[in-house]
């Protein structure tokens, strides 16, 4: 790759840095130490702002504040009774995430790093490419990351060594009144890293639009956060909550991404049933 070219990338990133960067601070350092410090940022911003769009989960959950305060059981009838998590457990969830993040960014930092390098099949410009090969190779992206990010997690819960040292921190929440929104990004950050994985390899498969592959790896972040928000939504084909609820009691089904076609495929799909309680406005 023409080195005018890979330039492109690095200017890009660099306009990233300086729009979220204090650069009185952070204008000296290292192009890479900047891009890691903007994406734990941009990390922080995104989990907080994903979680406090989860109007269904607040909503559901001021109600049942209010019904607790209203009623006139005591504190260990109001534990046995509750459905929500508690505000501490909420703040454990938030720390565990922040914890998280400073290394479960380094996969970003470096995927970004390899597109500025010219390693990968990644292009400035839909133009580069045109609109219908634009959206042909988005297809493709988003079919290997949906198989990739299916086989990682199914892997997570199969083999047992991932799962004692790593997926298990993440099910910890394995009851419906555990979660909440702040639990999405609730895992060690070596899982983190794995699951985030297919999006860096996809780069080197198929041609791919630096920006959409930003905006989709962002994307999936969100998608995170919102599928732990105990709704019963369900918009077919996605892997609304209602199935990923199911999948922290189960753990066994429902190991999708955006959708539900891999456990449909690989026969791992279970439907939300009655014995989930889901919330909905």
């Amino acid at each position: 790759m023409e080195e005018s070219y890979v330039k492109l990338f690095v200017q890009q990133t660099s306009l990233y840095n300086r729009l979220l960067l204090p650069q009185t601070l952070c204008g000296g350092l290292p192009h890479l130490i900047q891009s890691w410090l903007r994406n734990c940022l941009y990390a922080a911003l995104l989990y907080f702002i994903a979680s406090l769009f989860c109007f269904t989960f607040w909503k559901s959950y001021s109600s049942s504040s209010k019904a607790d305060a209203d009623a006139d059981a005591d504190a260990a009838d109001a534990a046995a009774t509750g459905t929500f998590i508690s505000r501490e457990g909420m703040v454990e969830q938030i720390g565990v995430t922040l914890k998280a993040v400073p290394l479960g960014v380094f996969l970003h930092t470096g995927m970004e790093y390899v597109v500025e390098m010219g390693w990968t099949k990644c292009f400035p410009h839909i133009s580069d490419v045109g609109l219908l090969a634009y959206l042909c190779y988005v297809l493709v992206y988003l079919a290997l990351v949906e198989a990739g990010t299916y086989w990682v997690h199914r892997l997570l819960h199969q083999i047992k060594p991932l799962y004692k040292h790593l997926h298990r921190r993440h099910h910890l929440y394995r009851k419906e009144a555990s979660l909440s929104p702040f639990a999405g990004w609730a895992v060690h950050p070596v899982e983190g890293i794995l699951m985030g994985l297919p999006h860096g390899i996809a780069m080197f498969i198929v041609p791919t639009h630096f920006t959409t592959h930003l905006a989709l790896f962002l994307a999936q972040g969100a998608w995170g956060v919102a599928i732990h928000d105990r709704s019963n939504e369900m918009h077919w084909p996605l892997m609304d909550a209602g199935y990923h609820t199911s999948h922290h009691t189960s753990s066994h089904h429902n190991y999708g991404n955006f959708t539900i076609w891999m456990d449909q495929l690989f026969g791992t799909l279970q439907p939300p049933n009655s014995r989930i309680k889901c919330y909905s406005p």
